[in-house]
């Protein structure tokens, strides 16, 4: 056995750091491979309604009595990137410029893309590490632009929520390099026999310059190999408890841009599409072997069959994008983007899975479809974060989701988000300002204090 297995885990919980969408959301369609996204491009989004439904969802995990806290927006537009385009003069002059002369950086300097907070970074508990503090490693986003703009401020924030350096280490991206890609905990996910204990963190990646292998046609591999193996390095994790595995490259060209499309896991239970990594037999041998060796616990592998569910209608339904978590009384619940419904397979599927002799025992439909329309489900909205209570008392107590707080971000929604956005609103300089206004007063009820460049130049 590789490493000794802990006689007994820490009491500790899943905190699900769930992302805001900000008063920008739009539909730009700026993420290739996408299809969601790309099929939406142009279409008039929803701000308001975004962020509402966003915030029911975080109600229903709280009445399921899961620890809820909140990712705020970024500041955007990204005027200072911009600026550092080329485009000068003031804000007005600016967007004018842009919008003329480079629409595409425009839409991207507005996305409100930080909002899927599963690609804010990779978290390994403390009971994984080396040197038993919490390790979070912000993602660069380097295969797109409108994502790469994040890494820097979700930095600063998550050094603002895990400030103890005693108990937490928030690492600066990897280097800005396509050999280094990283997108975060969307490609990784994380065996175990509880949440307090020891466990396996299986990395996903769809390239490799030193394993060189098969690599989708169709659209790129956001993942690398070398990013991974960087991270799992800055986390302190060893040997068998830090596992690699390659993505499908047939699911990348179906439009399974990140793992979590495909695949999701929750303690000692995986649920995953037969064609979600290169060599799937393998892949639940080598996750079986690793969680038996650093957890002394059976893996439970559910797979959904091609026959069952194609790529094309998980990745139109984002089955595998649902939330599968551990409820207070032990038993697991799939939380489903409501598009399952609306895709006869996938609801035969989630049917069968609930019937079926395995630990997934019910499910909750959500409408997401704000989200959903530029690809992101459930899943791709959460950091997941586990936590002991006292990492969790250590954390910025202003994040933390209370029923009061889901009421005042309801109100502040509702006065500042626009009912709804077309692209060509992008060049009202007053969006600017009313964007300002709401992330402004929001600082303040989370307790972050002048976090936004736009802040720290006014002060």
């Amino acid at each position: 056995m590789n490493g000794e297995v802990k006689a007994e885990a820490a009491r500790a919980e899943e905190v699900h750091l769930q992302g805001l969408p900000g008063p920008t959301h739009t539909h730009a369609g700026l993420a290739f491979g996408n299809l969601a996204s790309m099929l939406h491009r142009g279409r008039i989004s929803s701000p308001r309604e975004a962020a509402l439904q966003i915030l029911e969802n975080v109600r229903l995990l709280r009445s399921l009595g899961l620890e809820q806290a909140v990712l705020p927006p970024h500041e955007r537009p990204d005027l200072e990137a911009l600026r550092r385009l080329g485009f000068s003069g003031s804000d007005e002059r600016v967007l004018g410029a842009a919008g003329r002369d480079a629409p595409h950086l425009l839409a991207a300097c507005f996305s409100s893309s930080s909002m899927w907070a599963a690609n804010a970074a990779t978290v390994s508990p403390g009971s994984d590490t080396s040197d038993g503090r919490v390790h979070i490693t912000p993602a660069n986003l380097v295969g797109q632009f409108h994502r790469a703009l994040e890494a820097g401020f979700t930095a600063r924030v998550l050094r603002l929520i895990f400030a103890d350096p005693a108990r937490f280490v928030v690492h600066d991206p990897l280097p800005a390099s396509l050999e280094l890609a990283d997108e975060g905990a969307a490609n990784q996910m994380r065996l175990s026999a509880e949440h307090g204990g020891r466990g396996v963190e299986v990395f996903v990646y769809g390239s490799s310059a030193l394993r060189p292998g098969r690599l989708p046609r169709r659209f790129p591999a956001r993942q690398t190999l070398e990013a991974s193996r960087a991270v799992g390095r800055l986390h302190g994790l060893e040997g068998r408890c830090a596992l690699f595995v390659r993505q499908n490259a047939d699911a990348i060209d179906a439009g399974a841009f990140h793992n979590d499309v495909v695949a999701v896991a929750d303690r000692d239970l995986i649920l995953h599409h037969e064609l979600a990594f290169d060599d799937n037999g393998r892949a639940m041998e080598d996750m079986a072997g690793a969680l038996a060796d650093c957890c002394g616990r059976e893996l439970v592998s559910v797979k959904v069959g091609a026959g069952e569910l194609s790529l094309e209608e998980a990745v139109r339904s984002y089955l595998f994008n649902s939330q599968l978590v551990t409820l207070p009384d032990g038993s697991r619940c799939l939380v489903a983007p409501s598009e399952c419904r609306a895709t006869p397979r996938a609801l035969a599927c989630i049917e069968r899975l609930v019937s079926d002799p395995n630990p997934i025992s019910s499910v909750r439909f959500v409408d997401l479809g704000e989200s959903m329309r530029n690809g992101g489900g459930p899943a791709c909205l959460r950091l997941r974060v586990v936590l002991t209570a006292e990492e969790l008392d250590g954390c910025l107590p202003g994040v933390r989701v209370t029923d009061a707080l889901c009421r005042r971000l309801a109100r502040w929604v509702e006065t500042h988000y626009r009912e709804s956005l077309g692209i060509e609103d992008l060049l009202d300089p007053s969006l600017i300002e009313e964007s300002r206004r709401a992330l402004d007063e929001l600082s303040g009820i989370l307790g972050l204090g002048s976090i936004y460049r736009f802040q720290r130049e006014a002060g």
